[in-house]
Parts: structure tokens; C-alpha cells; sequence
């Protein structure tokens, strides 16, 4: 599995992440619940969906 989300999108994935999640945990609507997809793949560093549609925005390595 190599890297394939960079800095700011995970920056972003794992914001995005901590503000669903608790968000769900205090009573939100069910749907805050998805949080927890940006936020996994933020802090592992990546996506499973990048590879199928051909994104990369982690720097590749030489």
C-alpha cells in the first residue's frame, strides 16, 4: 500500500474527520457518521478510491 494522499488533503481528511465523528458521538444525524472515512484515510496516508480514478496528491518519491 504506498502513499497517496499528501499534506494539505490530509490536513484536510483528518479536520474534516474530527469535526464529523464527535460530532456523531453527541447525538448528531447518522449521516456524521462518514467522518470516520476521511479520517482513517488521513492518518494512514491513503485512499483506496485515488488509485481508481487515477488521483495522486502525495509527492512521488525518486
Amino acid at each position: 500500500m504506498k502513499l497517496n494522499v499528501g499534506g494539505i488533503d490530509r490536513v484536510m481528511r483528518i479536520g474534516v474527520g474530527f469535526a464529523l465523528v464527535p460530532w456523531a458521538l453527541m447525538g448528531g444525524p447518522l449521516w456524521a457518521w462518514i467522518g470516520v472515512i476521511p479520517l482513517v484515510t488521513g492518518v494512514v496516508g491513503f485512499c483506496p478510491l485515488y488509485p481508481l480514478v487515477g488521483i495522486r496528491t502525495c509527492p512521488a518519491k525518486n
